[in-house]
């Protein structure tokens, strides 16, 4: 358990950033971040979920319980890492504008424990694996819950898009992409309750590649800073 006196000592490191720091983190956490999604999210529930086949899933559950531990872990560790990328994300941008970088950080951390609550469906689904239907059922839980939290992960992303435009610290492009896959995340989960059978939401899936896109920049060439911050560009 993370004490408070730890607790503390991260906040003000976090809060004591610089912007070259800040960078730093990020070029640390987005990966982390992204292999613990794609894992979580993505690999661990395309493996052993079969929709509309709850025996076969129960199944799979069963024999490979640990991956699907890993996976629940996964979720919570997500849910971690984005409450320290919302925060280091305010201190590289509050200088840029401070209200909207303070809307990252609000609209970044309501979905944090919808999401946290949400993994809780996986926990009920493993206990209850004997029982395939009731296992099912939680299954489809945690996946609209998914779907409620991502409003969020999409309304978070619009004032980094601005953030991006504004700040010149990256290509004016990636600010446009975040737009686009903060509205995709957004409408696609709207969409989902509405129409569950439209055939638009991969395609909206697609536009949110722009989050991805922009997280790799970061990682592979850093931001050109205000001099001030840093003597050259990171990267």
């Amino acid at each position: 358990m993370i004490t408070n006196i730890g607790g503390i000592e991260m906040t003000n490191i976090i809060t004591n950033l610089t912007q070259q720091k800040a960078i730093t983190l990020l070029r640390i956490l987005y990966p982390v971040w992204m292999i613990v999604g794609i894992f979580s999210l993505q690999y661990v529930p395309s493996t052993l979920i079969v929709l509309g086949d709850a025996a076969t899933t129960a199944s799979n559950i069963v024999a490979n319980e640990l991956l699907f531990r890993m996976g629940i872990v996964g979720s919570l560790m997500i849910q971690l890492l984005h409450i320290a990328v919302v925060l280091i994300l305010y201190q590289l941008f509050k200088s840029v504008d401070k209200n909207q970088a303070s809307l990252i950080v609000i609209l970044g951390l309501v979905g944090v424990p919808i999401a946290m609550l949400n993994t809780l469906g996986k926990v009920m689904a493993l206990t209850l694996v004997n029982s395939a239907d009731q296992m099912m059922f939680y299954l489809n839980m945690n996946t609209n819950g998914i779907m409620i939290a991502s409003i969020f992960w999409g309304l978070w992303l619009l004032p980094q898009g601005y953030l991006i435009i504004k700040s010149g610290y990256f290509p004016k492009i990636f600010g446009f992409l975040m737009y686009l896959a903060g509205l995709s995340y957004f409408i696609g989960s709207f969409v989902y309750f509405l129409l569950p059978t439209l055939a638009i939401i991969p395609a909206l899936n697609i536009l949110a590649i722009g989050e991805v896109l922009f997280m790799g920049w970061v990682v592979l060439k850093g931001a050109k800073l205000p001099s001030k911050d840093a003597n050259k560009e990171t990267g």
